[in-house]
């Protein structure tokens, strides 16, 4: 009668399943490791995304300051001129382009890219020292954030007195809720023309650039 010896049929058994066991260990720790360089790549990207928010909301607040200033210096042009109509007189400031004297201020605006005069506000060009002007002589502000902004009259032609340049003009100061509406040429009396109280829209355009190349526009209608 013959014996089966299990003990060695047993060890035989373990030493060639070692090796299988190995296999699926290290496909289990690949598996792993992706898992987890797939969960920094995810957290990475949301930071990233929160990071460029907070750049974009802190630019588009700072565009404040553009408008404030591009206000302040409709102001310093109106005191020093005590007197003048921007309607009636041809040689009030309001009614010029002069980017020699006043860089930023356009006396009309050209709506049709096809038209000579046209201002594309979102190309890089534009926004020089002579097109634009800086806040803060060009140095960024305390959210490292530099300010520059376009002021341009809504009025179709340049260099000439707000009566004659087919503007838009803002509502009268008397407490009438009618839209400004441009007057007829030739008009100097009647209900579609402007009066002395009145004035064209001004439109304030500010461009925002920050860190990362973060670039914010933000536009105002001042009158």
């Amino acid at each position: 009668m013959k014996t089966l010896n299990l003990s060695r049929f047993k060890q035989t058994r373990i030493k060639q399943q070692r090796g299988l066991v190995l296999f699926f260990a290290l496909i289990a720790l690949v598996v792993m490791s992706l898992a987890a360089v797939a969960l920094i790549r995810s957290v990475d990207t949301s930071t990233m995304i929160a990071g460029n928010m907070a750049f974009k909301q802190a630019a588009t607040s700072s565009s404040d300051a553009g408008i404030e200033a591009a206000g302040n210096w409709l102001l310093g042009i109106q005191a020093a001129n005590p007197g003048v109509s921007a309607l009636l007189v041809t040689a009030h400031p309001f009614n010029s382009t002069n980017l020699a004297t006043n860089p930023g201020y356009h006396s009309n605006v050209v709506l049709d890219p096809l038209l000579p005069g046209f201002i594309d506000l979102t190309s890089d060009a534009i926004w020089n020292n002579t097109n634009s002007a800086a806040v803060n002589g060009g140095l960024p502000d305390a959210t490292g954030n530099t300010i520059r902004y376009i002021i341009q009259r809504m009025c179709r032609v340049a260099n000439t007195r707000a009566a004659d340049a087919d503007c838009l003009f803002s509502i009268q100061l008397d407490g009438g809720m009618d839209q400004g509406i441009p007057p007829q040429p030739g008009c100097n009396d009647g209900p579609n023309c402007p009066t002395e109280d009145q004035s064209p829209q001004i439109r304030v355009t500010v461009r925002t650039t920050g860190p990362k190349n973060t670039v914010s526009y933000t536009q105002a209608f001042l009158y």
